[in-house]
């Protein structure tokens, strides 16, 4: 269905953000604008994305599954085994070389922004890509005609380097290599300097509303139909190192200062108020073995802990603030009432304990001790780098279990909310909350049934394509079906290692140790959505039916499991690349943005044995 007038879509995406952290979604944090957005619109409490960023993106750019996009993993993740393993054991080596784990979006699909394109659009972006590092990787070989993107997983807000002491034979730890240069490009360049008084959140908002600038000003001199827009707003924020303009800092100056456990409280009978979970849920417990509870903490370490949230707190109003000058330029050149807006997180909030991590021990430590300032007053400036640890994560994600990186509800139930064009939404259904079911795979057939365009798998620009694995929310939206995916629906995860097939209300989960007892357990999320309670001793049967619906998922995928409970045929494809060699632009080493195509590799990966080099 498409209006008279086809409507504009505007896409918010924020990096590690939890469920409960804005305002709308039961969060003490100052959201107004999303709140505004959430009173015109729907929330979503049944909704998912993958368990990290990358692996997201990739889906809801594609609306595929990222193991078929290319993004099976993270690609920093899966170069580097220790990168997500608090255990420092758990080896990434049979997915390196694999298809699927390119680490960008592969040729097997087509992005959003190409359709959109292709069907008279313009196509702008603001924010983090995380889809590929070199220029035939870049938003706009995807189909971008303005993008001015972050390209790595992370990296400072504020742009600051440390000017390392060569002569004592200082270098950046292997943990921060690929995040600590804040990598841009735009319109496919590599950007050599950003501007001066750079914060990532502000500097997004700023070139967005640029871009709009130039798209309302090209409009009004084009003959013929107005093209309507598409336009990416990606944070790197909340995403570590947690900083944010004091002046949002200290909003937040005491709010935390009883710790997690009473924000946890707290958050989860806001969430009962507003009707987002149900009164008599059993939350899971508080996984956090690697780091003190506050009980045990000391005065000044509770301060700091404290003060840390403090700056998380003051990232996200950084967020909603950009997200309303953005708003207000929309009304201001009056298109806001016909565009489609939905917000988002990439996945639940991050929180491991990295202090805990044999890669992060030792030398990145002794490094953040010398070159960064983590002085309680300098918290959240550019020259401190703290992250906040699993406590405050999973006051963030409970009632679920676990956090961000994990297959469990903590680590793939995200906030989501979307406001629509006139007369999509009937006035009765703003500000609803519903519990159906949905993904961030849907967002990409949602976008082009209400543009009207077709997405044109089988084969697109003479390359063969998969279709889409989401569903449209349009019939949903407009009261034409009681729900986005069939009652019995069939959806998969997988993330380093970690796993989870959902049928319905059923759910059958893996976790590696130490955090999961390294097998398959069974949840009825209907009764028990905290996971609290495992039924694969109890229910044997409904245990074997998702099992088999698990190998089920890895075939259509292309899963490359990482324990032999996930796939009994792992030991054949072992040993595909050595440990840091799937990166094609190693952008960290000196000289490589003057050079930039002196650094860039040429991966190889084996083929029925034997080794063959990837042409780029």
């Amino acid at each position: 269905m498409a209006p008279a007038k086809r409507p504009n879509f505007l896409i918010i995406l924020a990096d590690d953000l939890g469920f409960s952290d804005i305002g709308c979604f039961g969060g003490e944090i100052k959201t107004p604008n999303l709140d505004k957005l959430a009173q015109q619109g729907l929330r979503f409490t049944d909704f998912h994305a993958a368990a990290a960023c990358s692996p997201s993106r990739a889906m809801l750019m594609t609306g595929t599954d990222h193991h078929i996009a290319g993004l099976g993993n993270l690609i920093e993740w899966t170069n580097i085994s220790g990168q997500n393993d608090p255990k420092g054991g758990m080896s990434t080596a049979p997915q390196r070389g694999m298809p699927g784990y390119e680490g960008y979006l592969n040729e097997r699909v087509v992005a959003v922004s190409e359709v959109l394109k292709d069907g008279g659009y313009s196509t702008i972006m603001s924010g983090k890509w995380h889809l590929g590092l070199t220029p035939e990787r870049s938003p706009k070989a995807r189909g971008f005609e303005k993008s001015f993107a972050h390209l790595p997983a992370c990296s400072n807000h504020y742009a600051y380097e440390p000017q390392l002491d060569k002569q004592a034979g200082d270098k950046i730890p292997d943990f921060m290599t690929m995040s600590f240069i804040a990598l841009h490009s735009e319109n496919g360049e590599y950007v050599r300097k950003l501007p001066d008084g750079w914060y990532s959140s502000n500097g997004y908002g700023d070139k967005m509303i640029d871009y709009l600038k130039e798209w309302k000003s090209e409009n009004e001199t084009r003959s013929g139909d107005e093209n309507p827009f598409f336009a990416y707003l990606p944070f790197t924020a909340p995403h570590w190192p947690l900083q944010a303009p004091q002046e949002f800092i200290k909003h937040y100056r005491g709010v935390y200062d009883n710790g997690p456990d009473i924000l946890r409280d707290r958050r989860l009978q806001r969430l009962k108020d507003l009707g987002m979970i149900p009164q008599d849920v059993k939350p899971h417990p508080v996984v956090a073995d690697d780091v003190k509870p506050w009980s045990e903490m000391s005065a000044f370490e509770k301060n700091m802990s404290a003060r840390a949230m403090e700056c998380f707190a003051g990232m996200v109003e950084a967020i909603d603030y950009n997200v309303g000058r953005v708003i207000d330029h929309l009304k201001d050149i009056g298109e806001y009432d016909n565009t489609y807006i939905c917000f988002m997180s990439d996945n639940g909030a991050e929180g491991a304990a990295y202090e805990a991590y044999p890669i992060v021990q030792g030398q990145m430590m002794q490094h953040l001790q010398k070159y960064y300032d983590n002085s309680l007053d300098n918290l959240g400036n550019g020259n401190s780098f703290i992250w906040y640890g699993p406590r405050w994560a999973q006051a963030a994600t409970a009632p679920s279990r676990l956090f961000k990186a994990y297959t469990t509800e903590g680590g793939v139930r995200v906030p989501f909310l979307a406001k629509f064009p006139d007369n999509v939404l009937s006035k009765d259904r703003q500000n609803g909350i519903t519990d159906t079911f949905s993904t961030i795979m849907d967002i990409m057939p949602t976008i082009l049934d209400m543009a009207g365009i077709s997405h044109p798998a089988p084969n697109y620009q003479g390359r063969e394509i998969v279709p889409m694995r989401g569903n449209s929310m349009l019939p949903f939206i407009t009261g034409k079906e009681e729900r986005i995916h069939p009652q019995d629906f069939i959806q998969g995860w997988e993330t380093c290692g970690r796993a989870a097939v959902r049928r319905g209300a059923y759910k059958i989960v893996f976790i590696p140790k130490p955090k999961g007892p390294e097998k398959w357990q069974l949840y009825d999320l209907a009764s028990d959505p905290g996971e609290t309670d495992d039924l694969a001793d109890k229910e044997p049967k409904i245990l074997k039916e998702l099992l088999k619906l698990w190998d089920q998922y890895v075939l259509e995928t292309g899963v490359v499991p990482l324990a032999p409970e996930l796939g009994k045929w792992i030991q054949a494809c072992e040993e595909q690349m050595r440990e840091d060699e799937w990166i094609e632009y190693e952008y960290w080493k000196e000289g490589a943005r003057e050079r930039p195509e002196e650094f860039f590799k040429r991966p190889w990966r084996f083929h029925g044995g034997e080794r063959v080099v990837r042409q780029m």
